[in-house]
């Protein structure tokens, strides 16, 4: 208590020489600043997009961009998969008929095929872009641990040698990687907070060099690995991440909320951390884990969220123009930000 003293009086006699000066400061003219906005900004689309009549409000899981800007995105509701222009205009969609899907993750390989990663379905599908169906990983409707079985798995992602990895998710806690034939190659991780362990690996994206960057979602942390499994750097405490997107020039973009500590809601009484999440933020980091950007999204109320509020933000997609899609869970929509 008596360190602060010095400092107290300290302030009174500034404050005091202030008062003596009473004339002078009056007299002097204020401070000038330069008005200069440095600070990037988004503002949100109205009316983005226009979604057909058929699909009801549902949460979004997933959003991903394809080679030619449409923007895809996989809902729990039918169409599971609506694209829509980048203003906005509905094209097509696709529809899913087993009632125990649980739409997770969206993402585009290198040959431009669409994969959907099913949490009820405990499969990673791969599909053409017209819809149809190429290649299953997992067992459809089987939940297991092992080479030919998931458990609940979140995100798929592709390295630059087409090799296939998939987080493994609410059940296995575990990354599981392919061959860009779908053979089984190996596993690594396991439930815990140790390093290489996972508490839910909600999502995963490889960059340009290969490197995978998993969101370790309950542990607070994003951990970095190669290939094979080893892990590269780990980042702690910056943000509770829930969805990923990496540009060209390895820009990761995380989506979520700030670290927090475990919840007690009643509502939500077996939820992962950040349900509730306390805000909704998105971070741009280097591939070093230096933070390059951090923004802030209004919190929408729930049942009352308005045109830029974002309510359990699960997913963000950036098209070449930088702007943002996002699409969120409790809110049940996607929204497009442009840059200012």
């Amino acid at each position: 208590m008596n360190s602060s003293l010095p400092g107290l009086a300290l302030f009174v006699a500034a404050t005091t020489v202030g008062f003596s000066a009473e004339k002078t400061s009056e007299s002097a003219p204020p401070s000038k600043y330069p008005r200069t906005n440095l600070a990037p900004e988004f503002e949100v689309v109205p009316g983005w997009p226009q979604r057909p009549a058929e699909a009801k409000p549902a949460a979004v899981a997933s959003i991903a961009l394809d080679a030619e800007g449409k923007v895809w995105v996989y809902t729990r509701t039918n169409p599971v998969v609506q694209i829509y222009t980048p203003d906005g205009r509905f094209l097509r969609g696709w529809h899913e008929e087993n009632l125990k899907t649980v739409p997770h993750g969206i993402a585009f390989d290198r040959d431009g095929n669409v994969w959907l990663v099913d949490t009820g379905l405990h499969v990673a599908r791969k599909f053409s872009p017209d819809g149809q169906l190429l290649l299953t990983l997992g067992t459809l409707g089987v939940a297991g641990l092992d080479d030919s079985h998931f458990d609940s798995p979140t995100d798929i992602t592709f390295t630059p040698n087409g090799d296939i990895f998939v987080a493994d998710g609410y059940g296995n806690s575990r990354v599981v990687r392919f061959d860009r034939t779908g053979r089984f190659l190996k596993a690594w991780g396991s439930l815990g907070t140790e390093p290489g362990q996972f508490s839910i690996p909600h999502a995963i994206k490889s960059d340009s060099k290969g490197r995978l960057y998993v969101a370790d979602r309950n542990n607070v942390r994003i951990q970095v690995f190669d290939a094979e499994g080893q892990i590269l750097d780990t980042w702690k405490n910056i943000v509770v991440p829930w969805g990923f997107w990496i540009s060209p020039n390895d820009e990761i973009w995380v989506c979520g909320s700030s670290p927090m500590q475990w919840t007690h809601d009643p509502k939500y009484p077996t939820a992962p951390l950040g349900c509730p999440p306390k805000d909704q933020i998105l971070v741009k980091f280097d591939p070093t884990g230096r933070v390059l950007e951090l923004h802030t999204l209004p919190k929408g109320e729930d049942g009352h969220e308005k045109p830029g509020d974002l309510n359990w933000l699960h997913t963000i997609a950036l098209d070449t123009a930088g702007n943002i899609y996002a699409g969120d869970i409790i809110g049940k929509r996607v929204q497009k930000f442009v840059r200012k």
